[in-house]
C-alpha cells in the first residue's frame, strides 16, 4: 500500500501548515472542471442512470430541509 507525503509544504518562503499541492481535476481552471462534470451528467442522463425527482419527492426532500434547518426534526422518517 502506497503512502502520500503530508508533510508541510512553503509556498512562497513562508510555512502555511500542513497543505497539499493541487493535482489532477483540482487544479484545473473552475470552468474546465465544469465542462468535465457536464460531461458526466450527460451520459448519466442517457444511460438511463441519473435520477430526477418527482413533484412529490421535490416537495418531502425541501419540507425534510427546512425542517431541519429551522431547528425542528422532521415529522416523518
Amino acid at each position: 500500500m502506497a503512502t502520500q507525503d503530508t508533510a508541510p509544504q512553503k509556498i512562497d518562503g513562508a510555512s502555511a501548515g500542513p497543505r497539499r499541492s493541487l493535482r489532477g481535476f483540482a487544479a484545473m481552471d473552475p470552468q474546465r472542471q465544469r465542462e468535465i462534470a457536464s460531461l458526466g451528467g450527460r451520459a448519466a442522463h442517457q444511460s438511463g442512470h441519473a435520477h430526477e425527482f418527482n413533484t412529490e419527492e421535490a416537495r418531502a426532500a425541501g419540507k425534510k430541509r427546512h425542517a431541519v434547518r429551522g431547528g425542528g426534526e422532521p415529522s416523518s422518517r
